[in-house]
């Protein structure tokens, strides 16, 4: 059985940094690049909302089905966003990586990649996951492609499935990677980092 815990990432240019408090202030800068709470089927912390935003994930790696990070690139020393394990099913060893976001700037770079290959490496070849989802709203066509391009295969869509922030039911579109097919999904991001440093 699976037992993630707080634990600093790092590589490709990125640091994934235990979510704290601390973070609050920049990541309400981050979210700014770009305006990314009027993005209407994600969940990013609006302006003055980043330390509640911050405490509920907090409260969920209390309770056991979440574990969050702050996004640090290296080159510039900057927080430009989060991401995180959720809907933790230790039991079963699988984790979910979502909630993730980044500030405009970082969108389309060397970023997403890089957190990906350090979350899918964390919890196959540190946690033991049999087992990582990742999951979207069917409006974020944006996301879906991202996630395609990892790598991961769809599992199907979950209809009328969880509300959104403004109280909108949405369609969740849920992908998955198995441990089987961690070692391809592994090269094919380490291509995709190689590929970027060289152009």
């Amino acid at each position: 059985m699976i037992a993630p815990r707080p634990v600093v990432l790092e590589g490709r240019g990125v640091r994934l940094e235990p979510l704290a408090r601390e973070h609050a202030p920049a990541l309400e800068d981050a979210a700014a690049d770009g305006r990314l709470w009027e993005l209407w089927y994600t969940s990013v912390p609006a302006p003055g909302e980043a330390l509640a935003w911050i405490e509920q994930a907090l409260a969920g790696q209390k309770e056991g089905h979440m574990l969050a990070w702050a996004v640090r690139e290296l080159s510039s020393d900057r927080i430009v966003g989060s991401t995180r394990y959720h809907d933790i099913v230790a039991a079963a060893d699988r984790v979910e990586i979502g909630w993730t976001w980044y500030a405009a700037r970082w969108q389309r770079t060397h970023v997403n990649t890089a957190c990906k290959l350090l979350l899918f490496a964390h919890a196959f070849e540190a946690l033991g996951c049999k087992v990582v989802g990742l999951r979207t709203d069917g409006f974020n066509f944006r996301s879906q492609r991202a996630i395609e391009a990892l790598g991961a295969k769809k599992d199907g869509v979950l209809r009328h499935h969880a509300l959104r922030r403004d109280g909108s039911v949405r369609d969740t579109v849920i992908y998955s990677v198995l441990a089987g097919e961690w070692p391809d999904v592994k090269r094919h991001l380490e291509l995709r980092l190689a590929r970027h440093a060289t152009d």
